[in-house]
């Protein structure tokens, strides 16, 4: 699209990265700002794995970065971030990508923006995205202005995380977007 409308930054690499930090990795920059608050990893069982640096580190489904390769009796592949305890300072951590808290159904949005028109009043069907280079969801938002907006995914998709952002596609049309606040498996109340 943006060749067929000669941008000039139409052959440029896509950016999956903090731009504004430059190259250089994030975890050492973000502790310029956060604490490291070391905490355990736990298996689904409740064995410990290894040590975090703070749940403040760690998304979601993260599986890279988890310093916990090769452990011992468990089989061979990626541990997944399913759960991050704030209170306890502890990662919950499986190897089953398939785990259902990895999976949930419907999120919460906090500060939804629209692009370019009124916005409509009640449900809207749409396109979403909660992370870069996952595919289109098909979803429905119930959207009222007084309230945060809910989103209702057709079918569970991976690991969206609060302080991410969802954005809200018609086709290939941006119809705004905002940060996820919430996420649950069953219908979140609008």
């Amino acid at each position: 699209l943006a060749r067929r409308r000669g941008l000039p930054t139409h052959a440029k690499k896509d950016s999956t990265g903090i731009c504004f930090i430059g190259e250089r990795p994030f975890r050492p920059w973000l502790q310029n700002f956060l604490p490291v608050n070391p905490g355990l990893i736990l298996d689904e069982s409740g064995h410990i794995l290894g040590e975090h640096s703070g749940t403040e580190f760690y998304n979601l489904g993260q599986r890279r970065g988890l310093g916990i390769g090769g452990v011992r009796g468990a089989r061979e592949g990626s541990w997944y971030v399913y759960e991050k305890d704030h209170e306890a300072n502890i990662l919950r951590v499986t190897q089953n990508l398939h785990h259902p808290a990895l999976w949930p159904g419907a999120i919460r949005l906090a500060g939804f923006h629209w692009i370019g028109s009124v916005p409509p009043s009640g449900k809207i069907r749409g396109l979403g995205k909660t992370r870069y280079l996952q595919p289109d969801a098909p979803c429905e938002m119930n959207w009222h202005p007084d309230r945060p907006p809910v989103i209702q995914f057709d079918h569970p998709v991976f690991a969206p995380t609060p302080g991410q952002y969802f954005v809200l596609y018609d086709g290939e049309i941006c119809l705004g977007g905002g940060a996820i606040t919430e996420i649950g498996w069953d219908p979140l109340p609008a």
